[in-house]
């Protein structure tokens, strides 16, 4: 029977987020946003999980501290991929072929329950795996050049029908997690799925399913996030 281990990507500084401490450790609701998103994903009763901090990192044992089956270990990379490698590598030698390995945003505290069960309960037969996602609801456009400049036009509309929005967990086998991210030029991925869509593309594997998600799934990217994540936490009691 396969089983699940959880990896949370926490070496990031949280440039978009600012402030003087990294963007895990700001308060929401009065508790550390890590701290919330670890009590979600206590939910998974997963064999371990495993909290991948940035070497300069002197904050977590302070303000997190010991808890049950969460390990924290220093092996952050560069990009956020380099360090979901390195966890991967140092749970290698307690996982199996076919566990599953579910990463998660540090900075999701309000993953619902219900969704992190539909995705363990959808995924549990798939040879790959997948991730949550929400189809794109609002109108897309793609502007005339990159960034958000004063002189940014309109380029065209988007066709919206077949796109998801990415989330978390992603959750893959290990061993077509570990392949994915192997492979050359992986660490420049921006979630574990474009990985493993790269592995498909080789003819390695098929594509990941998209499991469906939650809008209440929100990833704390700048400090106004903080108030509405508050908000969606007491709104789900």
């Amino acid at each position: 029977m396969a089983r699940t281990f959880v990896i949370v990507p926490a070496a990031g500084g949280g440039s978009r987020f600012g402030g003087a401490r990294r963007k895990q450790y700001a308060v929401l609701a009065g508790v550390q946003l890590l701290t919330r998103t670890l009590d979600r994903l206590a939910a998974l009763r997963a064999e371990a999980t495993l909290v991948a901090l940035a070497p300069d990192d002197e904050d977590y044992g302070r303000v997190v501290g010991q808890r049950p089956a969460v390990e924290a270990i220093a092996c952050g990379g560069i990009t956020r991929a380099a360090t979901v490698r390195n966890a991967l590598a140092h749970l290698a030698p307690r996982t199996r072929h076919d566990d599953w390995i579910l990463v998660h945003d540090a900075a999701r505290p309000c993953v619902p329950h219900e969704a992190l069960s539909r995705l363990v309960r959808e995924l549990d037969a798939d040879p790959v795996g997948g991730l949550l996602a929400v189809p794109v609801a609002d109108t897309l456009k793609r502007a005339d050049a990159p960034g958000a400049g004063a002189g940014v036009r309109v380029l065209r509309t988007e066709e919206r029908a077949s796109l998801w929005q990415a989330q978390t967990p992603q959750m893959f086998r290990h061993h077509v997690l570990a392949a994915a991210l192997s492979r050359n030029g992986a660490t420049a991925w921006t979630d574990e799925a474009q990985a493993v869509e790269a592995l498909s593309a080789a003819g390695a594997c098929a594509m990941p399913r998209l499991v469906r998600g939650d809008p209440a799934n929100l990833k704390v990217t700048y400090a106004a996030d903080l108030a509405l994540a508050a908000a969606i936490i007491a709104a789900q009691g």
